[in-house]
């Protein structure tokens, strides 16, 4: 009978090894770390492929099959061993007296939407079931998105108004989300009719209704024949489904450098009911809503002939219509944190 060779006798031995390595394995963590010393990359059966140019030549292909057997082997080995030690911790559980399946549960803390974002929500199914489109657009914006292409050049002095937070690479936080206009005109074809919800920040002193970061909705529409009545029947409907109520306004003219001509529209206080508080500064009404119609160089922006095209556009303080729908006295409680204000909700 012929003498095995060196490297069988070693195959053969390990066979034998690591299935006692293996049956005396207790538990689940022990096993684990035995298969990464056995089978994982640099374990090590596959390690004795690495051997493979050592051995004669003739013995080459017998010494591979060799080694796929012995990984095979204890592959199987592992798992066999893995579903006994399973079934010993199931098992281990089901006898244990100290659990009691009657026993109530604590009660669960659900979570809720956020009052931001129920109001928003209902802002996008009241203008989607008037056939706008819901869009969203990234809050850094560039700088021409931002001021340029709503006419607002760099010597412009409404920059000053809008207090901005740059980036190192020359880019900003979006100061307003009218920037989705010039984005929007690009995007679809004329006619259309769209709005974009989001945050924008402004690098400010905050107060009882100003915040460094806060929500706005900014709705647009294109066609051949846009007048201001169409702007404030859109506001009206919007205003009196989102509040629940009939509420007074008032249309002042406004200055903004993307629409012209331009108008602020202001609502009744719904925390004190015109009487004066914190929120709208004593004065009885609070500022909502920014409106008016695009200007032509912002339609050429969006590459529109404003001769003709035309265009309405409003940017609505969403933060503050969440204030007037649940009589919030303070826009900072709503990006605070605090859980007992946000329980009531």
């Amino acid at each position: 009978m012929s003498e095995l060779p060196d490297w069988q006798i070693e195959i053969d031995g390990a066979i034998g090894r690591w299935q006692t390595d293996i049956d005396e394995a207790l538990t689940l963590e022990a096993l684990r770390s035995l298969e990464v010393r056995a089978l994982g990359k640099q374990g090590e059966i596959p390690g004795l492929m690495k051997r493979i140019p050592q051995i004669p030549p003739q013995d080459r292909k017998a010494f591979g099959q060799a080694v796929n057997a012995l990984q095979t082997q204890a592959a199987a080995a592992i798992e066999t061993r893995r579903d006994v030690l399973v079934e010993a911790l199931i098992a281990t559980e089901l006898n244990d007296t100290s659990f009691d399946p009657t026993q109530s549960l604590a009660p669960l803390r659900r979570g809720h939407t956020h009052p931001l974002s129920t109001v928003q929500a209902d802002i996008e199914e009241i203008f989607h079931s008037m056939g706008f489109h819901v869009l969203d657009y990234p809050e850094i914006e560039s700088e021409f998105d931002n001021f340029e292409a709503l006419n607002i050049p760099g010597w412009h002095p409404a920059r000053e108004m809008q207090d901005t937070f740059w980036l190192d690479n020359g880019h900003l936080l979006r100061t307003h989300t009218s920037p989705g206009q010039v984005r929007a005109m690009h995007e679809f074809q004329a006619p259309f009719r769209a709005i974009f919800p989001g945050k924008v920040f402004r690098y400010e002193a905050t107060d009882a209704s100003h915040e460094h970061t806060f929500h706005q909705v900014e709705g647009l529409m294109i066609d051949r024949k846009v007048t201001v009545g169409h702007l404030l029947d859109s506001m009206r409907t919007l205003l009196s489904a989102i509040l629940q109520r009939e509420v007074e306004i008032r249309l002042r003219p406004g200055y903004f450098p993307f629409v012209e001509p331009g108008f602020e529209l202001d609502i009744r206080c719904q925390v004190c009911a015109g009487k004066g508080c914190s929120a709208c500064k004593r004065r009885g009404w609070l500022e909502l809503l920014p409106c008016g119609l695009v200007h032509p160089n912002v339609l050429r922006a969006g590459g529109l002939d404003p001769e003709e095209w035309q265009g309405w556009a409003f940017g609505l303080g969403l933060s503050r219509l969440v204030m007037m729908r649940y009589g919030v006295p303070d826009v900072r409680l709503l990006m605070g944190g605090d859980l007992r204000f946000l329980s009531q909700f």
